[in-house]
């Protein structure tokens, strides 16, 4: 993958940045790359200049061991000393339906255990501690040291991160090599793994995710996003040593609060052009894919509305995903945004070139960046067009796409055949090709004629795949119900035929010529694109490290779902003209509930009715239950997916909230951190929290044990 690199490049690969020179050092932080920081070089310096605060070590060892990673996709946190762990209900949905029974709907109607015996074991559910840190830098980078050129240093970098998490891994702990800054610096991560996790608490869904998908990624919001668990050590509730205690108050205005969790993915260490190459092609791409799952979902559910639950998993990641993108393109399409990312690009080249070391290194490495993301740029429509797998693709297409793959194997010689296509893989591949086709036909209707109609604005409609596709027709969903009309590839005969005479006519089978059409293509793109991708990914791995060299850890590394600390205060915004408040209360949550029971508009496909409606029990609160308590707040902490479940702490590492999502306007925090522009992290309130399990759902005793470990 990296042979294109230029061997004159290994020196500079090899080089140890310990500390930014002295000459590119600057005293301020540059906070548009973010506040994700990590627990190797906490910013101590900058809490100070910031807030007044200077937390020591142990401050930072007690955060990093209180706070757990939750499986493979989340954040966590103990929250009590006898194991108790706090996550997002929409993290735990997995477990919880892993340990429902026979006749029950948890996901549906919420669990509580009312005694410890009663909480239930999840089965493979486990949690991550991060116990220790090495630096790991000078060991990796030796062994490249002898590389001769740039494919034998990379190979020897993966190599030595191998041995370093081999040595490192023991029976109790696991190591896990972080890269930072695109190589500038390694971290050895090591982790002890609790595997006896087991569910406590989980809210049902209509109040967890009260709004549905119209509140999606907005605030003012009222959810209640919170599941707890409990962490089990030979059979007893763990004696949690670090933990995090709890403020029944909240946050105040203006107090530092810190989001402690592993955010998943950032791309801040890029360039402006690459930024929009993402802006013009690949992100309206994707959300274009998500936009039409969704619409099919909705209306499959819209006509058979017994089906909803069986298919809340995938709309719920479809609109997850379709929101995410549809923020980050919004924050592309902002040119101030844009506009502050090239600034930034200027600064940093304006540094490269005042400094005679910094220039024979890195010069001209934006101009290299640019020029070739403008020939990807080439060849980006051929490849989207002709993807004939995944998201947005028919079944009837990707079953063509396969056969077409298979005649054109055939034809090879068998020892140059792709080794899918030869033994017994072959025998299995063959079976699977002339089987039964799985598809609902009115979803697969749709998703071709969505199909079609994609093909046709990335290509336009000169283009020889469309005017043979289309064949003078206009209408993409008459398109499509001819072709379904008149194919056979789920007539396992016809099928049959069309692998056994891999050079027979496919005058007969128009989905099968059309893939064979695109796998031309698409075949011809993509090995053009994949140099100059090897290409990009080699200046991409300079321009982190070029970064790292100016600033050092003044900046953050990119996101890698590690453990980060993350800075802000409570704070609301202006937005649509009018102003959102720092928190929402639970008087808010119930003027929108009665606000819009019986609106038809209010129907919501994920949760199967109106997605305003509460529970029963929180129709009839008992009257000792205060709805003034706070139930969410808005922060300007930095948060990204893989945040969720993240505990909110204040700097007496006391529990102020949950963080469970960001605004639609954080989203352009996939490049860029601009609070300014009304980027926030949302949390649910410690106070709502407590309030909910006191007084609706009776769980006193783990109120009790959160009170009891303060």
């Amino acid at each position: 993958m990296h042979r294109h690199i230029r061997p004159a490049l290994v020196s500079i690969l090899l080089i140890v940045f310990f500390s930014p020179s002295l000459t590119a050092q600057q005293s301020d932080f540059i906070l548009e790359n973010g506040t994700m920081w990590t627990f190797d070089n906490p910013p101590v310096e900058y809490f100070t200049e910031t807030y007044g605060f200077s937390p020591d070590d142990a401050w930072f060892d007690d955060v990093r061991l209180s706070a757990l990673r939750f499986a493979n996709h989340c954040s966590a946190s103990f929250v009590s000393a006898e194991g108790l762990v706090m996550t997002n209900f929409h993290c735990g949905l997995d477990a919880v339906n892993a340990v429902t029974r026979e006749g029950e709907n948890l996901r549906r109607d919420g669990f509580y255990a009312a005694t410890q015996r009663e909480e239930r074991q999840v089965p493979g559910l486990f949690v991550e501690q991060l116990v220790e840190i090495q630096d790991v830098t000078e060991e990796i980078t030796g062994a490249m040291s002898g590389a001769e050129n740039a494919r034998e240093a990379f190979a020897a970098r993966d190599e030595a991160i191998e041995n370093v998490e081999l040595r490192l891994t023991t029976d109790a702990v696991r190591c896990e090599v972080v890269t930072f800054y695109n190589g500038a610096r390694y971290s050895a991560y090591r982790y002890k793994r609790y595997n006896d996790v087991r569910l406590v608490f989980s809210a049902e869904l209509s109040f967890a995710f009260f709004g549905g998908i119209y509140d999606f990624w907005s605030y003012p919001r009222y959810s209640f996003d919170c599941d707890l668990f409990r962490v089990y050590d030979n059979g007893e509730p763990l004696k949690a040593q670090n933990y995090f205690r709890w403020s029944a108050g909240g946050p105040e205005a203006g107090e530092p609060i810190f989001v402690v969790g592993n955010p998943g993915r950032t791309g801040r260490l890029v360039t402006a052009a690459q930024l929009e190459f993402e802006r013009d092609l690949r992100v309206p791409y994707v959300l274009r894919l998500l936009e039409n799952r969704k619409e099919i979902l909705e209306a499959r559910i819209r006509n058979h509305p017994e089906e909803a639950e069986q298919w809340f998993d995938e709309v719920f990641g479809i609109v997850n995903g379709q929101e995410a993108y549809y923020g980050r393109l919004l924050g592309l399409r902002d040119d101030e945004l844009i506009a502050r990312r090239r600034a930034f690009d200027d600064r940093a080249r304006e540094k490269v070139m005042a400094d005679p070391d910094l220039r024979d290194k890195y010069e001209g490495l934006w101009k290299r960046i640019a020029e070739v993301v403008g020939e990807r740029r080439e060849y980006a429509r051929d490849i989207y067009a002709t993807r004939m797998n995944g998201l947005g693709v028919s079944a009837h297409v990707q079953r063509a796409g396969a056969i077409a793959m298979w005649r054109e194997q055939m034809r090879r010689p068998e020892e140059e055949r792709s080794q899918f296509y030869s033994g017994d893989a072959s025998g299995m591949l063959r079976r699977q090709l002339t089987g039964p086709m799985d598809y609902i036909p009115e979803m697969e209707r749709m998703t071709l004629e969505r199909q079609l109609e994609h093909i046709r604005s990335l290509l336009g409609t000169e283009d020889e795949i469309v005017r043979a596709i289309f064949d003078g027709d206009t209408d993409a969903g008459a398109v499509a119900a001819r072709m379904l009309a008149a194919t056979s590839l789920d007539d396992s005969a016809v099928v049959a035929s069309l692998l056994d005479n891999p050079e027979s006519s496919l005058d007969d089978a128009p989905f099968v010529r059309m893939a064979a059409a695109m796998l031309e293509r698409g075949r011809e793109a993509a090995q053009a694109d994949a140099e100059r991708a090897a290409k990009l990914e080699e200046e991409t791995l300079l321009l982190g490290r070029a970064l790292y060299d100016i600033y050092g850890t003044r900046i953050p590394p990119d996101a890698t779902f590690t453990l980060r600390i993350s800075d802000g205060i409570m704070q609301g915004y202006t937005y649509n003209g009018t102003i959102a408040p720092p928190f929402t209360t639970y008087h808010g949550m119930f003027d929108r509930h009665e606000s819009f029971m019986g609106d038809a508009m209010a129907w919501d496909a994920m949760m199967g009715g109106n997605a305003f409606d509460l529970p029963e029990e929180w129709k009839n609160v008992p009257a000792e239950f205060d709805r003034d308590t706070p139930i969410n707040f808005a922060s300007t902490c930095d948060i990204i997916g893989g945040n969720s479940g993240s505990p909110v702490i204040n700097r007496d590492r006391e529990i102020v909230g949950l963080a469970f999502d960001g605004n639609i306007e954080s989203l352009a925090g996939y490049f860029i951190f601009a609070p300014d522009k009304g980027n926030r992290t949302i949390s649910v309130h410690s106070a709502g929290i407590l309030e909910a399990l006191r007084h609706v759902y009776n769980a006193t005793r783990i109120v009790e044990e959160i009170e009891r470990s303060r």
